[in-house]
């Protein structure tokens, strides 16, 4: 199969194939779909700032921030952190060690990631 095949030609070649096939061939693209969509899962402009946060004082320190270190930066309550954190956590975008300081992860990539404000 090549790059340059049209859906048309796709269709007609999976039409030739047994039904069985076929039905393996449809999960597995929806499948594809699937994971493409929820790579694209995109993120608010302020999660993209908290992201942004992340990534960079990680940078310049060398550890990840922590839940205080971030109230201050956006000048926000404790709670309004760590519900955003939570949130970020929940999508995916970070992971990290519960009731474990300065453990959060960036699972976004650094291109996907806004300038800081």
């Amino acid at each position: 199969m090549t790059m340059s095949m049209t859906p048309e030609h796709l269709e007609a070649e999976a039409l030739q194939l047994p039904v069985r096939e076929r039905v393996s061939l449809a999960h597995r693209l929806l499948e594809g779909l699937a994971k493409t969509e929820h790579a694209k899962a995109r993120y608010t402009p302020k999660q993209g700032q908290y992201l942004s946060f992340i990534h960079y004082y990680t940078k310049i320190h060398g550890l990840p921030p922590s839940e205080a270190d971030m109230q201050r930066y956006f000048r926000v309550s404790p709670p309004t952190v760590h519900q955003m954190i939570l949130t970020l956590e929940a999508k995916g975008f970070i992971a990290r060690v519960p009731r474990m300081p300065r453990s959060v992860r960036l699972m976004v990539a650094r291109s996907d990631l806004p300038d800081l404000e």
